[in-house]
């Protein structure tokens, strides 16, 4: 991995190719600044090869029928397993998140194909007694050529977990990687090409402009699925309607709430709380319980414990077992934490742990920065209502409880929230109230099999991870025969 990588070829209806403008992107690592590899920067002539493609094997791989195609998919599955070392390390030294949490990634994204293969049969449609003297039922189809673009935090378990169920509907899909962390995907281009059918999986590398915007704007593609910002969901939704009616589902960003009741014991709370902010993704994630909403008789308590936590946080090597925050995934994100770092100072929030660069070595390159905690937050400031995606921790206070779920709900995204008390009808109370898709009552973070991910607000339509998401890929189509007697 100190030289460019092999895996350096995009893959089109079946075949490891270049991009047709012949021009190249480096990959770097951010926690060393040095180039690791290189990869296509794809074109919107890529972009309409690969959409060709998919349109081209969709069919047949529909017509395959439910138990082929589950059978395609595991094996798939089986294939990136063999491969799993390779791509975690591609994966670790490509976005700057640690190995040891990063280990489940892969596993994640093939159990989800698992699970969408066994699915399969669930592709039902109905019968209706709409009249006596007809048979009235519905059918599902496929849309035919979807397209999947992937964040950088999380990129070969996105590229596979949240494309199984456009699959196993039938479909053939475009995936677009992120381009500050596209290596994997290029690894899982040869995988696929040897486990699928040509065209039925289909990637195109590349930036924003030059891939995601020509794949959004295909009047073939008419069915979009997004996870990343609310800004770039909102743009996604723009350019596909001035071509098409399509159907474009988001899970975007997130400010998620952490609501502590004072019946709760403040030692329990600390360890939660730097678990729900996602400090071993550097805070790279949409789900992060990134404002910590503590009532007023336990704020003190709490906030001492977190100072300590976070300043013995491990940062270093993502290769590093024992490391426990990695670097930011780009100089991009990397000054969008620092510039919101100095404007939270400036706003009046206090500045409890982190909030610069780590010293010593290992640390003369790179994206560092250290987990971050700002105390005596109010509603007024960017840090309370703006999503930083990096690893800055919000620290609130509320006194009753119509404030706590006020705070909660001021911002306009709603992705998660997590509430913690005894007493259950203030937790019932609280998740009935709190406007986020997904609510934890006493715990943060997990995601569980089966149960729908998405968020209410700017922070998305449409939902994922469970049997919605494939029955999303879908069209139904209504049959009415007139029976003769």
């Amino acid at each position: 991995m100190n030289g460019l990588t092999k895996s350096t070829r995009m893959l089109i209806g079946g075949e490891l190719v270049e991009s047709e403008g012949g021009a190249w992107m480096d990959a770097i690592n951010p926690a060393t600044e040095d180039v690791i590899g290189r990869f296509p920067a794809g074109n919107d002539r890529d972009v309409a090869k690969a959409v060709d493609a998919a349109d081209r094997a969709w069919p047949q791989w529909n017509a395959m029928g439910v138990a082929a195609r589950a059978e395609a998919m595991r094996n798939f599955g089986r294939k990136i397993l063999e491969r799993a070392d390779e791509l975690l390390e591609v994966e670790v030294r490509d976005t700057g998140n640690t190995i040891a949490p990063m280990r489940g990634d892969v596993k994640h994204g093939v159990a989800s194909i698992d699970y969408y293969a066994g699915l399969g049969y669930e592709l039902k449609g109905e019968t209706i007694p709409a009249t006596p003297d007809n048979l009235h039922f519905t059918v599902r189809e496929p849309y035919g050529v979807v397209a999947r673009i992937v964040p950088f935090n999380h990129p070969v378990m996105f590229a596979t977990a949240r494309t199984a169920g456009a699959l196993m509907a039938g479909n053939a899909v475009v995936v677009k990687p992120p381009e500050t962390a596209s290596l994997s995907a290029l690894i899982l281009s040869e995988i696929a090409r040897e486990a699928l059918p040509p065209g039925v999986f289909n990637i195109v590398t590349g930036t924003g402009a030059g891939v995601g915007a020509p794949l959004v704007r295909h009047p073939a593609v008419k069915r979009i699925a997004f996870i990343g910002s609310a800004g770039t969901g909102m743009a996604i939704q723009r350019m596909a309607a001035e071509v098409a009616v399509k159907h474009v589902t988001l899970e975007l960003g997130g400010k998620n709430p952490m609501i502590v009741f004072p019946d709760v014991d403040p030692q329990s709370i600390i360890a939660s709380a730097i678990a729900g902010m996602n400090f071993s993704w550097q805070g790279q994630s949409c789900g992060s319980t990134s404002r910590l909403l503590l009532h007023e008789s336990i704020y003190d308590e709490v906030v001492a414990g977190l100072v300590e936590r976070i300043n013995a946080i491990r940062v270093g090597d993502p290769m590093d077992e024992t490391s426990q925050m990695g670097a930011i995934n780009s100089k991009v994100q990397y000054d969008k934490v620092l510039n919101y770092i100095e404007m939270a100072k400036r706003e009046g929030a206090t500045l409890l742990a982190g909030g610069q660069r780590p010293t010593g070595p290992g640390f003369e390159k790179g994206f560092w920065v250290r987990p971050t905690l700002f105390g005596d937050v109010t509603q007024d400031m960017r840090i309370a209502n703006e999503e930083v995606f990096g690893p800055l921790l919000s620290v609130m206070k509320w006194s009753t409880f119509d404030q706590a779920l006020e705070i909660a709900n001021a911002v306009d995204l709603g992705l998660t929230a997590s509430i913690w008390t005894n007493n259950i009808d203030d937790a019932l109370g609280a998740a009935r109230r709190v406007r986020a898709g997904y609510v934890w009552i006493n715990s943060v973070g997990p995601h569980y099999p089966a149960m729908n991910y998405g968020g209410y607000k700017n922070s998305g339509t449409g939902r994922e991870e469970g049997l919605e998401e494939m029955l999303s890929y879908t069209e139904q189509k209504v049959y009415n025969i007139a029976l003769r007697r």
